[in-house]
C-alpha cells in the first residue's frame, strides 16, 4: 500500500493545502487578534486586561479542550471528515456573534463582554486543531511536499491578505460603527468557512500504523506518560514553551502602537499588512527550508528572530523601528507555526502522534495563558518596557536550550535510527 494513499491522492491533498493557506491568511488578516481585534477592542474603550483576557481565551479554551478533541482524533474512522465538521461548526459560532453585534451596539460594555462569550466558545473548538492537523498532514503528504509548496499556498493567501488588509481602513472610514466592523469579521468568516469545507474534500487512507484509540481519560492520564518516557519530548516541550510565549504576547505590539504612538486605522493596517507580508516571505523561505533541510533549522531561526524583535523594541522607541520588530516578531511566528507541527514527526512514534501533539499545546498553552493574564496588567504599572524585557528573554532562553540541548539529543536519535 502506497504511504500516503497514492500519487492521484497526494496530487488532490495537496492542492487543498494550497487552498488551505490561500484561505486562511486573509482570513487572519480580518479577524487578527493581534491587530484587528485589539483595534476593535480600543474602539470599544476596553482595558487592557480585557485585551489581555481575549488573547488568554485563545489559549485557555484551546489547551482546555485538547483531551477531549485529542480522545476523538485517536478514534475517528476518517479525521479529515470529522475535523472538517468540527471547522464549520466553530466558523457558525463566530458567524453569530457577527450577526449579534448590531444589537449590542448601543452598550459597549456588553459587547465586549459579549465578544469575550463568544470568543470563548470560538476557541474551544481550537483545541482540535493541532490534534487533526498535525497527524493528517504526516500521513496525507509526504516530507518533501510538506513545506516549499504550501508555503506557496500561504504565499498566495498572504496576497489576498495584503489586499484585505488594506481594506480595513477604507472600510472602517467610509461605513459607519459598528458596521465597519460587521463587514470585515463577515469578510474574514468566509473565508474561514472556504477554509473548513478544504478538509472535508480530503482523501485519506486507512493507516499504516494503526492510531491507539483512546478516551478522554486516557488522553489525560497518557499526558504524563509522554513526558516520562521521551526525554527529546520533554526538551521540545520546554523549549516551545518560550517560544510560544513570545508569539502570544504579539496583540500588545499593537496596544503599544495605539497607546505610545497613538495608532490609527491606517497604522493598524500597516501592522497587519506587514504581518501578512511577512507570512508570505516566511511561509515560502521557511517551508523550501523544511523541505531541503528539515525542520528544526526553522526553530533555530525562529530563536534568533525573537531575540532580535525584543532586543530592538526595548533599546529604541520609534514607531518606525516598532515596524521593524513587529516584522521580526511575526517572521519568527511563521517560521516557528511552520516548523513545530513537523518536527513533531521526527520526536513522536506516528502511532501516538494525536497525543503528543495535544501534550506539547496543552502545555505551552496553558504556561502562555496565564503569563500574558500576568504581564498585561504589570504593563499598565510598569510600562511596556516590560513587555519587550519578556520578549527576549523568551529568545535567548529558547536559544539556549535549542543548541545546549535538543540539537544534540535530536542528532543523536536520527543517528541511531539510521544505524
Amino acid at each position: 500500500m502506497h504511504p500516503y494513499g497514492g500519487e492521484k491522492n497526494v496530487r488532490r491533498n495537496l492542492f487543498l493545502y494550497i487552498i488551505d493557506g490561500l484561505s486562511f491568511v486573509p482570513a487572519m488578516a480580518l479577524i487578527s487578534v493581534s491587530t484587528v481585534i485589539p483595534f476593535f477592542l480600543e474602539q470599544l474603550e476596553a482595558s487592557t486586561l480585557q485585551m489581555a483576557i481575549v488573547t488568554s481565551l485563545a489559549l485557555v479554551c484551546s489547551f482546555v479542550t485538547q483531551p477531549f478533541f485529542g480522545a476523538v482524533a485517536t478514534r475517528a474512522k476518517k479525521m479529515h471528515m470529522t475535523f472538517g465538521k468540527i471547522l464549520l461548526l466553530q466558523r457558525f459560532v463566530f458567524f453569530a456573534f457577527i450577526l449579534s453585534i448590531p444589537l449590542f451596539a448601543g452598550n459597549y460594555s456588553l459587547l465586549i463582554w459579549m465578544f469575550i462569550i463568544f470568543w470563548g466558545i470560538f476557541n474551544l473548538f481550537a483545541g482540535s486543531y493541532s490534534v487533526f492537523f498535525i497527524p493528517l498532514i504526516l500521513k496525507l503528504l509526504p516530507p518533501d511536499k510538506r513545506g516549499g509548496l504550501r508555503g506557496i499556498g500561504f504565499a498566495i493567501g498572504s496576497g489576498l491578505g495584503f489586499l484585505m488588509a488594506a481594506l480595513i481602513p477604507v472600510i472602517h472610514g467610509r461605513i459607519a460603527f459598528p458596521y465597519d466592523f460587521v463587514l470585515i469579521f463577515s469578510l474574514g468568516c468566509m473565508f474561514l468557512f472556504v477554509n473548513a469545507i478544504v478538509f472535508v474534500f480530503m482523501r485519506e487512507h486507512d493507516d499504516v500504523e494503526p492510531r491507539v484509540p483512546m478516551s478522554t481519560i486516557e488522553f489525560i492520564k497518557g499526558i504524563a506518560a509522554t513526558l516520562k518516557e521521551n526525554r527529546l519530548f520533554r526538551t521540545m516541550v520546554l523549549m516551545c514553551m518560550f517560544l510560544m510565549l513570545a508569539n502570544s504576547l504579539l496583540f500588545l505590539y499593537t496596544v503599544y502602537a495605539m497607546r505610545v504612538f497613538d495608532a490609527t486605522s491606517y497604522h493598524i493596517a500597516t501592522l497587519t499588512a506587514m504581518g501578512v507580508a511577512s507570512g508570505a516571505v516566511g511561509f515560502i523561505v521557511f517551508g523550501f527550508i523544511i523541505d531541503r533541510f528539515g525542520p528544526k533549522y526553522n526553530v533555530a531561526i525562529a530563536t534568533v528572530l525573537i531575540t532580535m524583535a525584543g532586543a530592538l523594541a526595548l533599546i529604541t522607541n520609534s514607531l518606525v523601528f516598532l515596524y521593524v520588530a513587529w516584522v521580526f516578531a511575526n517572521l519568527a511566528a511563521t517560521c516557528y507555526m511552520s516548523a513545530v507541527s513537523l518536527l513533531l514527526g521526527d520526536v513522536a512514534p506516528s502511532e501516538k502522534l494525536p497525543l503528543y501533539a495535544g501534550v506539547l499545546n496543552i502545555i505551552t498553552l496553558a504556561l502562555s495563558s496565564v503569563a500574558v493574564l500576568t504581564i498585561a496588567p504589570a504593563i499598565e504599572r510598569f510600562g511596556f518596557s516590560l513587555l519587550f524585557i519578556t520578549v527576549l528573554g523568551c529568545g535567548v532562553i529558547s536559544f539556549t536550550l535549542y543548541f545546549a540541548l535538543f540539537k544534540k539529543q535530536l542528532d543523536a536519535k536520527q543517528a541511531h535510527n539510521i544505524s
